[in-house]
């Protein structure tokens, strides 16, 4: 059944959104940052409980996701380690403090357990688990009460923030892939009509990155503020739309070799696809799956649910590339009113790399693993709180990975 007082408060939260930056929020707008984003996580992870996925045998073992049960236990574990343990960094010896929990470092640590092991750990139960996370709440949001306002004090729990909000993302891109009935709001979304078209910038010299003195939180891949020169370029108001994508469908986009990179021609002769993986063929039209249901392709909406070597393909096809992550930059802080973001997280052209100057912070493991491996995106998506949205922010993925809220926009010279 799920908790009856977290649904109506995720309800809440989600027509009363919290419109502060969770980087420069004080102690008292942390706190309900932190009230909004665990109501959250409990409304998502009651609606994998509903249908018994809150038991880790009853989750199929994929790459992409994580038991819903380990994840919940995980966002508490970080938090405690953190805050309450007062750890300076992810080094298992860096805590000041043991754990609530006697197993809690063996069970839930990221960098410790492997993912394959996330479903074979012998976690507690649901219930059980829940009253060590309503336990670690509790004590942090009795700490933050005590703590005063400066950028050090608060570091801890805005990290903590950020990675619940993170987490609760992808309990809701898990939900789509396991076909799982959403909390309502996330049900009822329906994507904006844009108008299409293309813009031209012409282009200079931007700050890209941040200033490791400059004051709030600042992720540890956005060090350190260096200057960029962006050419002249033209870009698309907004996402490809579903009806533009499935031009390239019916073009037989998906069976034409030379659309795609060698790396996209590996992963395509691995797949059985000729369409995005949400898109399914009715008759002579497409649906596409929406959590537990099919629903009619909206032809305005942006096409979303394809992976980097889907995007490439399409812009090979349409003529156009991929924008650069520093050209995405420059449009999102332009102030352009036809410059449309946050509706999908969107493919950029620039493998993950740091900036100059960069060092890993306290959670060594957010950015420094993943570099040259993974690709940026940008932008948000429609279960991206408010609070996480910035222009600035870099989010990566591996290029074959379709499963998240996220589509493209194509770009010239």
């Amino acid at each position: 059944m799920i908790d009856a007082c977290a649904d109506a408060c995720h309800r809440y939260i989600r027509s009363h959104p919290m419109r502060i930056s969770f980087r420069t929020a004080n102690a008292v707008e942390l706190a309900t940052a932190i009230q909004e984003s665990r109501a959250n996580t409990l409304a998502l992870f009651d609606c994998f409980a509903a249908v018994g996925l809150d038991e880790p045998r009853n989750v199929p073992l994929l790459s992409i996701i994580n038991p819903p049960l380990w994840e919940l236990g995980h966002l508490s574990w970080f938090a405690e380690w953190y805050i309450l343990r007062e750890a300076q960094s992810s080094d298992p010896t860096s805590a000041v403090r043991n754990s609530m929990l006697t197993k809690g470092d063996d069970w839930f640590d990221s960098n410790t357990v492997p993912h394959r092991q996330r479903w074979s750990l012998g976690l507690p139960n649901a219930g059980a688990l829940k009253t060590y996370c309503h336990e670690v709440h509790d004590r942090v949001l009795d700490r933050l009460s005590r703590t005063t306002n400066d950028d050090a004090a608060l570091y801890p729990y805005r990290l903590a923030l950020a990675h619940e909000d993170m987490h609760g993302e992808a309990f809701a891109y898990t939900l789509q892939t396991l076909r799982v009935a959403p909390p309502a709001a996330l049900a009822a979304y329906s994507s904006p009509s844009w108008a299409q078209g293309e813009i031209r910038f012409a282009g200079g010299t931007i700050t890209m990155g941040s200033d490791p003195a400059a004051p709030g939180f600042v992720f540890d891949n956005e060090k350190a503020a260096h200057p960029v020169r962006v050419p002249a370029f033209s870009m698309d108001a907004t996402l490809v739309s579903n009806a533009q994508y499935g031009e390239f469908v019916a073009d037989g986009g998906y069976q034409n070799p030379g659309f795609w990179s060698a790396a996209g021609r590996a992963w395509l002769m691995q797949q059985n696809c000729a369409a995005p993986r949400a898109w399914v063929r009715d008759g002579t039209r497409w649906l596409c799956e929406q959590f537990d249901r099919h629903a009619s392709l909206a032809a305005h909406a942006p096409a979303r649910h394809v992976n980097l070597f889907e995007a490439q393909a399409y812009c090979m096809w349409a003529q156009r590339r991929l924008p650069t992550e520093a050209e995405w930059e420059f449009a999102a802080l332009s102030g352009h009113p036809a410059f449309r973001w946050g509706d999908l997280w969107e493919w950029t052209c620039s493998p993950f790399e740091p900036y100059p100057g960069f060092a890993p912070d306290a959670y060594r493991e957010y950015s420094a693993p993943w570099f040259g491996s993974h690709q940026i995106v940008r932008g948000a998506s429609f279960v991206t709180p408010a609070r996480m949205k910035s222009a600035r922010y870099r989010n990566f993925y591996e290029p074959q990975r379709n499963d998240m809220f996220i589509g493209l926009r194509t770009c010239a010279m």
